[in-house]
Formats: structure tokens, sequence, C-alpha cells
């Protein structure tokens, strides 16, 4: 059997922007209900989310019962031996949270590949547990690099500066921005609607693509979305179950009892 192609991955090669929803839920119970309703990728949070290892598996199983999605994990942090754990689970998309050079990247880059015969790979230890289906992909070592498809986050001034480096990584397949942890670093904590912040998303998505890699970012304002990916950005999340979950619940019980529940904000939080 060959190595399942990563459709995610083959997409913002192609140009094509995908939609995604944010997980944070940590539930496989709820992936199944986001995996119904047609998103073409859902990401499973490791960074900000109560998710471990089994959860996050149990979630990748869910969402590939559905073949319209694509899962794409977020490890908390770029270590090598997670990222490997992250891959033996069977993700094909990782996302590494700040990333603030291009010698981070290259590190990540190096995470995700097996080492091959020519010389030329990676440090990714020479396992694969439910990324090759225990063997049943008996070329996985060999096909696995070209399948895998990494994400990086720029996320602060030090990113932005660095950011055609990053963005120039052989092996980096897109940069995705994050807008709250750029706002704080710019000195707007909570403010990621500020203009600096987003003149420097816009300038960002412009030198990502001029690199030849996919933009990509986060925000459940619908208008701004739509601006983004008409810039061209090529993965946009924009939702995430947890603020879906607070909203609608609070929205409902409000029909019913106007003062009950805590007050909540004009905008939801983004990562």
């Amino acid at each position: 059997m060959k190595t399942p192609v990563n459709r995610f991955k083959k997409a913002i090669t192609e140009k094509h922007a995908q939609i995604g929803l944010w997980m944070g839920l940590a539930s496989s119970y709820s992936a199944e209900i986001c995996a119904m309703a047609g998103f073409d990728w859902l990401l499973i949070d490791g960074e900000h989310a109560p998710n471990n290892l089994q959860s996050i598996q149990q979630q990748l199983q869910t969402i590939a019962a559905y073949p319209v999605n694509n899962a794409i994990a977020r490890v908390p942090v770029g270590d090598t031996a997670l990222i490997k754990q992250y891959l033996d689970l069977g993700a094909e998309t990782l996302l590494i949270p700040m990333i603030d050079t291009d010698e981070q990247a290259a590190q990540c880059v190096q995470a995700m590949r097996y080492p091959q015969n020519d010389g030329k790979g990676g440090v990714r230890g020479m396992g694969g547990a439910r990324a090759s289906r225990w063997g049943m992909f008996p070329n996985y070592t060999h096909e696995a690099n070209e399948q895998v498809c990494l994400l990086v986050q720029a996320e602060t001034r030090e990113a932005l500066k660095n950011l055609d480096a990053i963005a120039n990584t052989p092996g980096v397949d897109g940069v995705f921005i994050g807008p709250a942890d750029l706002s704080a670093s710019l000195g707007h904590v909570g403010d990621p609607n500020h203009p600096e912040v987003q003149a420097a998303i816009e300038d960002a998505i412009a030198r990502i693509l001029k690199a030849g890699k996919a933009p990509g970012i986060l925000t459940s304002d619908v208008t701004q979305a739509k601006h983004y990916l008409s810039l061209g950005a090529l993965f946009v999340a924009v939702g995430l179950d947890t603020q879906i979950l607070v909203r609608q619940t609070s929205a409902l019980v409000r029909q019913f009892k106007p003062d009950a529940g805590i007050a909540l904000p004009s905008s939801g939080q983004v990562y």
C-alpha cells in the first residue's frame, strides 16, 4: 500500500485556499461534530488545550472517518522528541508555535523528516506506529518526507524581523501568523485589531507569499477572514469550537433570562 497523499499539503501547494476550525475541547465526541460540518481542515490544539497524546490520537482517528477534513495538530513546543510522537500518532501536518528564527524552523524541518539513504533527510526516529499503519504502508519511511507538512507560527516582533528567512527555509510549507501573541509582542496586549498589528499581518502575508509559501491565520470575524483570504492567505481558521459553544449557549439563555450569565466581549479570543 502506498503512503496516502497529504491532501492539505497538496491543496496549499496548488494555492487552493483552505477553510478550517480550531478545536480546543479536547474531545473525540465534539471532534466528530466538527468533522461533520465540512471544513477543509481541523486543528487539534496541543498548546493551549488540555490535550495529551492519547486524546490527540483519538481525535485523529475520529476525523479520519470523515475524509473531507484534514487534521492538523499543534504541538506545545518545537521539541524533536515531541514532534516525533505526534507524527507517529498519524498526524501528517504539524503546526509549531513560537518560531522566531530560520534556525529554529530548520530544526523543526529536521525533526519532521526521516534520514534517507542519500544522506539527506532529517533526524526523525525510525518508527512509524499508527502513521505507517503498523507496517501496512511498507514504504512509509521512504515516502513520508514528501507527505508530512510543516507549518510554523510567526507571532513575535522577532519573528517578523526574521520572517523572510523563516519563510524561505526549505521544508517549511506554510507560516501561520498568531494575532494574539503578535499583538502582545508589538505592545498591544489583547488588541489584535490595532492598526499596527493589522498592518504587520498584511505585510507578513505578502512576504510569505513572495517566498512561495502558504500564509495562514485565525480569526472568528467573517469580514476579517474574507479580507485575509483576499490578500492571499491559504489556510484560514474561521472559528474556535470553545468560542462557538460559549457564545451560542450564552445567546440561547439570554433569550429567556436577559440578565443571566457573564457579559461577553464584543470580539473573541484568537491565538
